[in-house]
């Protein structure tokens, strides 16, 4: 089998779990770039008969990709003159204590939709959207077929959302009625 070969199938077999280190380390829409960016270097090393171990070497450089990037974004915020770096602070504080709630509140409704799936259906849809197992793998897990676990799958998504809909519709019609009524007094 030939070295780019056994390369290639070292970083395809590696992928997920890859994405899976990465995604704990910066945000969601930079792990895909911080991947394939990973599978850029493997390919540019000069000398790969003197990798002996592909996946290690995947993950290595897969992390320090991803510690690289938190570092130039710390070095763009650290670039702000001095003068607005206060208010650039203070903005942020308020726009992460704010998302923080709303993420939170988002989060736990998410976290009751999912718990009130049908089990088959809350097992799949945790494996694959909070493990990220492919369907291929979950399939051969629980012993049933790809297009069940499709099938559960799409109902959890879309029962979950409805949920997390409906919650955000009731939230959002509290704060409708405690506005008027505060306003009215």
């Amino acid at each position: 089998m030939p070295l780019d070969s056994t390369i290639h199938d070292a970083y395809m077999a590696a992928r997920n779990g890859l994405s899976r280190m990465v995604s704990r380390l910066v945000p969601p829409k930079e792990v895909e770039d911080i991947v394939q960016e990973t599978y850029v270097r493997l390919c540019q090393v000069e000398k790969p008969k003197s990798i002996s171990e592909p996946k290690s070497f995947l993950y290595r450089t897969a992390k320090n990709l991803a510690l690289d990037h938190l570092k130039r974004a710390e070095t763009r915020l650290t670039d702000c003159p001095e003068d607005s770096l206060d208010s650039v602070l203070l903005e942020q504080t308020v726009d992460n204590t704010l998302q923080t709630v709303v993420s939170d509140q988002e989060f736990g409704h998410f976290c009751e939709a999912v718990r009130q799936l049908p089990v088959t259906c809350r097992k799949v849809f945790v494996l694959k959207k909070v493990y990220g197992y492919s369907q291929k793998e979950i399939a051969k897990m629980m012993n049933i077929s790809e297009s069940t676990i499709e099938k559960h799958i799409a109902q959890g998504m879309k029962r979950s959302m409805l949920y997390v809909m409906q919650k955000q519709q009731n939230a959002e019609a509290t704060e409708t009625e405690f506005t008027k009524g505060g306003k009215s007094r």
